[in-house]
């Protein structure tokens, strides 16, 4: 075999590599998508989970840290290919989008947001995002809300707070 071929079978046995990527083994049987879904695609989010500073609902007087949203960039193979943003939304460089709802939660251990199970609810647009049916959020690192420091003199201040995470999106088989 000469040096093209086998450059060529290396990197059609290595392509499965990127392709088949599993969820991590640590989910709980609740997290897992449904027997009738298949992994589509797996995107690195590298951003910030957006917090405000509120009074809480039963306490006038009390105070408290609340989740707006995320704000990251969605990136593969270090390339940037999408944005996450309020909804919660996914949307891919080529347009197409999916919006989700959690469905579950598993503990992600300190100073880490939870792992996330999410039911597409809507999507728009024809890309990589069309016909997504369950987005997991594992493998989180950062993201939680700030301790301390919400008071009545910063209500309505945001808190822009690091994270990572991946995003696997399935789809029906």
């Amino acid at each position: 075999m000469n040096r093209t071929g086998f450059t060529a079978l290396m990197l059609a046995l290595a392509a499965p590599a990127f392709t088949a990527a599993a969820p991590p083994t640590a989910l709980s049987d609740a997290m897992r998508p449904g027997a009738d879904e298949e992994l589509a695609f797996v995107l690195n989010a590298i951003g910030v989970q957006v917090y405000a500073c509120k009074t809480k609902p039963n306490d006038a007087y009390a105070y408290a840290w609340t989740f707006v949203q995320p704000d990251a960039a969605l990136t593969e193979k270090g390339e940037t290919v999408g944005k996450h943003y309020a909804g919660p939304t996914w949307e891919s460089a080529d347009g197409s989008s999916v919006k989700g709802a959690v469905k579950e939660k598993q503990d992600a251990g300190s100073g880490n947001i939870p792992w996330l199970k999410l039911a597409a609810t809507s999507t728009a647009g024809q890309g990589r995002m069309t016909g997504v049916t369950t987005v997991l959020r594992v493998e989180t690192r950062g993201g939680v809300e700030p301790k301390g420091g919400c008071d009545e003199f910063k209500v309505n201040q945001e808190m822009r707070v690091p994270y990572t995470a991946d995003y696997y999106f399935f789809k029906k088989r």
